[in-house]
């Protein structure tokens, strides 16, 4: 009788360890999105990344490294396939670098200390979660898209006299040529929609609750599309601030990507407290 007593105390006092480590279930309301929110959602990721530059230097890392390494295999052999693998590649690891950043500004938040170790094992919880399947998600539409960009480069130019398209710009100049690249453009960006859509949301949506990775897709292609113009403009300074900043040899990735990684937790954290309003 004392020792089931013991183990109902020793159980009730492991309780509330044992309730912080649980998430909530289920998809939590949404609220609008707001330009002010993406200013102040900047603000704060600049904040996060200046209180603790280290961790952001350290995801940031893997890009730079990743791109240093992709450009000199690509000069050094001469072929630009090299370049399809860093694309394939950066997705596997893009989605648990920005777990990370997320989980620091989470702590940053509650006031909770932190440490490698400790923003490592989040990152590696995430590989028994849902985080893998949308990394395969992301694959499977990255794989049908250079199909799909060969198909439509035979498609228009498939019967000009062959030569070396890395180094004969001028097959791009024809009037075959500059329709495949309108034409592939516009294809081009219909799928970084489609990825921006499933992605923007449902990442940060899967280190705050328990849910699915299919319900976490669909709830952030819906906020996208509710909040269509505001996300657009978020997609916007998102994709001109990382590309000004891969033009000084990636070198500006350090700043940009974490603080874009930490200012996404912060518009999440921002569009879910507009949903459940204090009462």
């Amino acid at each position: 009788m004392e020792e089931t007593a013991q183990a109902t105390a020793d159980r009730a006092a492991g309780a509330p360890q044992a309730a912080e480590n649980e998430l909530e279930h289920g998809v939590p309301p949404l609220g609008a999105v707001t330009t002010a929110m993406l200013g102040k959602a900047l603000r704060r990721g600049i904040r996060d990344f200046t209180r603790k530059p280290i961790y952001g230097l350290g995801f940031a890392l893997f890009y730079v490294l990743g791109g240093w390494a992709m450009t000199w295999l690509t000069v050094a052999s001469g072929q630009s396939y090299w370049l399809t693998f860093a694309a394939i590649g950066f997705p596997l690891i893009g989605p648990f670098a920005a777990v990370g950043l997320y989980e620091v500004s989470h702590r940053l938040e509650q006031g909770q200390a932190m440490d490698w170790p400790d923003i490592a094992g989040v990152v590696l919880r995430q590989s028994k979660r849902q985080l893998p399947s949308i990394c395969a998600v992301i694959i499977i539409v990255f794989l049908f898209w250079f199909f799909l960009a060969h198909m439509i480069f035979a498609l228009f130019l498939g019967l000009s006299t062959m030569t070396n398209v890395s180094s004969s710009m001028e097959v791009y100049l024809s009037a075959n040529g500059l329709m495949m690249l309108s034409f592939g453009s516009v294809v081009g960006f219909l799928f970084a929609l489609l990825l921006y859509m499933i992605t923007v949301l449902s990442l940060p949506l899967l280190l705050d609750r328990e849910v699915d990775f299919v319900t976490a897709m669909i709830t952030s292609f819906q906020c996208v599309q509710q909040n269509f113009l505001v996300m657009m403009l978020w997609a916007a300074v998102i994709s001109v601030s990382t590309f000004a900043a891969m033009l000084p040899g990636f070198l500006g990735l350090f700043v940009v990507l974490p603080v874009l990684g930490h200012a996404s937790w912060h518009l999440y954290a921002q569009v879910k407290a507009a949903g459940s309003p204090a009462d």
